[in-house]
């Protein structure tokens, strides 16, 4: 598809008539306007935060120019000019094999304000995301999630898992490999550009990532205003032996009433390949006065586990991460290769009506796709709900296992050949939020 610049897009006029007929306003906000920083309030209200600062606001300003930023009014309200309601979206790449993307219509900042809830409002703005999202030819949209229990009625499900990671360092001891390279610490001014190096070799590769962006890797560098540990970020990179820089960890120690034993909070941690893995987990491990070392949104069966004596030293807890919603059928199942050969007849059911109907999928030896409409009432060797299709399209969960729960069925051997075809070349995975 080619690059769109979404801040074109019109609004979508049923949840503005929508919204008008509850007494509500439903607008576009201009990150450079007056009513920039009353969005920004409404988003702190909404995730529990505090008001934000001058300086604050004008660092998410810099991020936000380039996003479709809307809100919901209520003009009768006490602060008539702070939104009941917020969303913002952008155009981003979903990667969905190695070496291989796809458009993704990116969702964040979703709040509803408490006194404003069960009015239709988050119906309005996700619905009138997906409508807009679905017109400008996105075949998938995407979000990362605080409460899972809000998308999955507008047919996100959940796609790439990840842990979160504690790992008591007394009891792991290093038997993982030696690495050749070296690691060098890595002057703050250099963490952003770095980070934003390494990641984004390492996202084409991992199924289920997405680009980050400037603003981003300044809040993991500890560079964003208001961040109370700035002055304690430290970042290690490694170079393997040729000199290639293919490892990054940005990290926090947290300091606890036992000296010998603090805590090393990872703020990020990206490689290229194994090699630079080993060196940067073992770096944060033996390092010393830590106790503990902690990661988030790491993969779900963390590699590292497998490089310390006592494998239950590592503790991972498993989250769903990053949800997807198909909007056109053909163009997500054509957006990734396959495993194995396949011929066989889905049918979609989606309430909202963008993926609803019969499609015949066709895979090839070569691991590609085609997906055609089948007119009529065919048929169909598999049935499936939209969310479930999301769900599987990297294959993050098998559909053998989603039959289980009703969200699929077919026959055995239908199942089976699905199981094989959308194995993953690698574990879907999504190492940042957005």
């Amino acid at each position: 598809m080619a690059s769109i610049d979404t801040l074109t897009l019109p609004l979508d006029q049923t949840s503005a008539a929508d919204l008008a007929a509850s007494g509500l306003e439903y607008a576009r906000v201009d990150a450079d306007g007056d009513g920039f920083r009353p969005f920004q309030r409404a988003v702190a209200r909404g995730f529990l935060g505090g008001e934000s600062t001058d300086d604050e606001a004008e660092n998410a300003r810099t991020t936000l120019r380039t996003r479709r930023l809307t809100a919901v009014y209520d003009r009768r309200g006490v602060e008539p000019e702070v939104p009941v309601g917020t969303i913002d979206s952008w155009a981003s790449e979903l990667t969905t094999s190695p070496g291989r993307t796809t458009a993704l219509w990116s969702i964040s900042a979703v709040t509803v304000a408490p006194t404003h809830r069960r009015r239709g409002i988050a119906r309005s703005m996700i619905g009138g995301e997906l409508r807009t999202a679905a017109a400008a030819g996105f075949a998938v949209a995407g979000l990362t999630v605080t409460e899972a229990t809000i998308y999955g009625r507008w047919g996100f499900s959940p796609a790439a898992w990840a842990s979160d990671v504690e790992i008591d360092t007394g009891r792991a001891r290093w038997t993982g490999p030696t690495a050749p390279g070296r690691l060098d610490f890595v002057p703050r001014d250099a963490v952003v550009q770095r980070l934003s190096a390494v990641h984004e070799r390492v996202r084409v590769q991992r199924p289920g990532s997405v680009p980050g962006w400037d603003g981003r890797w300044r809040g993991v560098a500890g560079l964003a205003p208001g961040d109370k540990s700035a002055e304690k970020v430290r970042a290690v990179s490694y170079r393997d032996a040729d000199g290639d820089e293919t490892g990054i960890l940005v990290y926090t120690i947290d300091e606890r009433d036992d000296f010998s034993s603090h805590d090393l909070d990872v703020r990020a941690i990206f490689a290229v390949d194994g090699e630079a893995s080993a060196a940067l987990w073992r770096f944060a491990i033996e390092h010393d006065l830590v106790g503990r070392v902690k990661a988030w949104l790491q993969p779900a069966v963390p590699p590292v586990q497998w490089m310390v004596a006592d494998r239950r030293a590592v503790k991972a807890t498993l989250t769903d991460h990053h949800w997807l919603r198909i909007l056109d059928v053909p163009g997500a199942l054509t957006a990734r290769r396959y495993a194995a050969g396949l011929d066989l007849v889905l049918r979609v059911t989606d309430p909202l009506g963008f993926a609803a109907g019969a499609w015949r999928l066709h895979v090839g030896a070569d691991g590609e796709a085609e997906v055609a409409a089948v007119d009529g009432d065919p048929a169909a060797d598999v049935e499936l709900t939209v969310g479930a299709l999301g769900s599987i399209l990297l294959g993050g969960v098998r559909p053998t296992e989603l039959a289980q729960t009703g969200l699929v069925s077919g026959a055995v051997e239908a199942l089976a050949d699905l199981d094989r075809t959308f194995a993953p070349e690698s574990t879907p995975l999504l190492d940042i939020w957005y």
